[in-house]
Formats: C-alpha cells, structure tokens, sequence
C-alpha cells in the first residue's frame, strides 16, 4: 500500500528535511528489513538524498541549480516555470532507501530531501516500503 506524506513549502524554491516524517511511515508498517521507495509526483518538484547537517549545503545546492538553470533564460514554456520542470528532471523524482532493523539506512550526514522548485505549494510525497529477505551466510 501507498502512503502520503504532506509537504507545505513556503517559497518558490526550498530543500525541506522530511527524514523524520518518511521514518514515521516506516515505523507504522512494521517492517524490519526492507526497501522503502519515494516518488514526487509533481513536475516541478523533486527528492533526493544528501548531508542533513550543514544547512548551508541545502542553500548552495540551490544556488547551484539557479545558476545552472536561471528562471528567465527565454524558455518556450509559457506558464513561466520551465526552470523548475529542468530543475525536478535533473534532481529526480524519485529515491530509494534500505531499511535496517526497522530504521531507514542513512549515512551519519544524510538526510532526505523534498526539493520545490515552484512554490509555494501544497505538496505530496508517495512512499512504499516493502519487506525483503536477509541474505543468508553460508554455514
């Protein structure tokens, strides 16, 4: 089954943590080893998986796509938000994490990420986890 997590962003452009809230899904399915997938289902938006430590990561992360892909570079799109259907493209609407003894498996600095990229809005985050097999060592 699919779960939702709602994400309300408040600018046009933002990195918002939702680590927590995804690792509150995984704890209500009960799962202990597993794969848990993330999908945005949104054109202009994205997630993806990077250093949850430094907030200044997230800005420059930002910045870098803006300058990458500035918002009035003379795009044929006419609702004005080309950049942000390039932006969500290249950072991906969709990740997948492990789950180990019932956490998601993260790096010490990781966290997960929704990206907006045409805010502010009200936003969704599709999750499924679904349990797998350990691999068994030999005797």
């Amino acid at each position: 089954m699919t779960k939702y997590i709602n994400v309300k962003t408040v600018s046009r452009t933002d990195m918002i943590d939702i680590t927590s809230q995804v690792q509150e899904v995984i704890d209500r399915t009960g799962i202990t080893d597993g794969i848990c997938y993330l999908y945005v289902p949104h054109t202009t938006a994205a997630v993806t998986i990077n250093e949850g430590a430094d907030p200044s990561v997230r800005r420059d992360i930002m910045k870098a796509l803006s300058r990458l892909i500035p918002r009035d570079a003379g795009y044929s799109h006419m609702e004005g938000n080309a950049d942000a259907h390039i932006k969500s493209s290249l950072v991906g609407s969709s990740a997948y994490v492990f789950i180990e003894k019932g956490k998601i498996l993260l790096g010490t600095w990781q966290s997960i990420f929704f990206c907006e990229f045409d805010g502010p809005r009200h936003r969704r985050v599709a999750i499924k986890a679904r349990a797998v097999r350990a691999f068994r060592s030999k005797p």
